[in-house]
C-alpha cells in the first residue's frame, strides 16, 4: 500500500480548489443544490487562524480538509471541506487528513474541534464517532436545517 503524504497548501491553490469542487459536487449529489452554501473566505485558512491540507498517494491529490478559527476566545477550530476522492476511499485517507488537521489546529493553540455534517453522510458520521467526536448543539449556517448534525471533541 502506498504512503499517504499530507501537506499544507493555500485554500485557493488550484489543487485545493479542484478537491473542494469535487467535495461540493459530492454534497450536491447527496443534498441537492451547490452542496454547501456556508460562507468561506480563503483568508480564514491562513495560519495562525486556520490551515488547509491536501493528501496525496503516489503524487496524486486524493483528499483534503482544513480548519478555521471559530467563535470568540480563539481556542476552537471548525473543520471544513473534508473530502476523499472515491478512488481513494477505504485506504485511510480521511482518518489521516483528520489527524493532520487536528494536529495543525492543536499546534496553533486550539483546544477543541467542531464540525457540522449532514445525515446523508453515514460514512463521515461513523468516522467522526470512531475518532472520538460527540454530538453537540447544532451551529453554523445549517444549524436549523433538518438533517444537520454537529460534532465536537477536545483536542
Amino acid at each position: 500500500m502506498s504512503e499517504i503524504e499530507i501537506h499544507a497548501v493555500p485554500f485557493d491553490a488550484p489543487v485545493a480548489q479542484r478537491l473542494i469542487r469535487a467535495a461540493l459536487a459530492d454534497l450536491g449529489a447527496r443534498y441537492g443544490g451547490s452542496g454547501d452554501e456556508t460562507p468561506v473566505d480563503p483568508a480564514e485558512f491562513v495560519p495562525p487562524a486556520g490551515a488547509f491540507l491536501v493528501a496525496h498517494i503516489d503524487g496524486v491529490a486524493v483528499g483534503c480538509g482544513g480548519w478555521r478559527s471559530h467563535g470568540e476566545g480563539g481556542d476552537t477550530a471548525e473543520l471544513k471541506r473534508m473530502y476523499t476522492a472515491p478512488e481513494a476511499r477505504g485506504r485511510g485517507v480521511a482518518r489521516a487528513v483528520l489527524a493532520a488537521v487536528e494536529e495543525s489546529a492543536r499546534a496553533h493553540g486550539r483546544k477543541r474541534m467542531i464540525l457540522e455534517c449532514g445525515d446523508r453522510q453515514p460514512e463521515a458520521i461513523a468516522m467522526y464517532g470512531s475518532a472520538g467526536y460527540e454530538r453537540i448543539p447544532n451551529f453554523g449556517y445549517y444549524k436549523d436545517e433538518p438533517g444537520c448534525i454537529s460534532f465536537g471533541r477536545t483536542l
